[in-house]
């Protein structure tokens, strides 16, 4: 849904301190909502989010579990953000900034991924669900909450899809969340490309 902010404003202000007090990065007119869970707003990615794209990838905490390879210039991190704008153009799914309502911050992105460029575990053009959230907004349970919404938009939107997921196998906290939103563990394998054993992940969406 596109959001007219002044309307939503309105009807939500009274109950919400994130809209009633607002945020350190105001949602834009028109600017598209994705989906709204009890403690977050989702939003679509915007180029004006680089900055605190670049925060999140630049961490080394962060890319742990994601081959300890965190980018270094501003221009990957935009680079980032064009990507996940023309995942929206081209198939209608994207990763989105997640947005906390209680602090207006900007804590991450989470949702959906149209996979085409590369083959993983014999699959490729597949969807996978995903988060990556600051190291200060971990323990929240904002992964599981997140994703929650992102399945959901997807059996409302990609009827008769699968829903892939993929998680370092020594990341018992990722390997979890999939587990409790409904996805089943079908296999390990080993990617080669970052020498991990990476858990594979599906759900029909019947």
């Amino acid at each position: 849904m596109v959001v007219s902010i002044m309307l939503w404003l309105k009807e939500k202000q009274k109950n919400n301190p994130f809209l009633k007090f607002g945020t350190k990065k105001p949602i834009a007119l028109s600017m598209k909502i994705f989906a709204e869970t009890e403690h977050l707003i989702l939003r679509e990615i915007v180029p004006t989010d680089t900055g605190d794209m670049y925060r999140l990838d630049s961490d080394p905490l962060v890319h742990k579990y994601l081959g300890n390879n965190p980018i270094k210039c501003m221009g990957k991190a935009r680079a980032y953000v064009d990507y996940i704008r023309m995942q929206y153009e081209k198939y209608g799914i994207g990763r989105w900034a997640a947005i906390e309502k209680s602090t207006g911050d900007w804590i991450g992105w989470t949702g959906l991924k149209m996979n085409f460029e590369e083959e993983m575990n014999g699959r490729i053009n597949y969807y996978d669900i995903g988060y990556r959230f600051m190291p200060q907004y971990w323990g929240k349970g904002y992964a599981t909450e997140s994703s929650i919404a992102a399945r959901d938009y997807f059996f409302t939107h990609f009827p008769g899809n699968t829903l892939c997921g993929l998680a370092d196998v020594a990341h018992g906290a990722s390997c979890r969340v999939l587990e409790k939103i409904g996805l089943e563990a079908k296999n390990d394998f080993h990617y080669f490309k970052e020498n991990v054993m990476v858990r594979w992940f599906e759900m029909e969406n019947k």
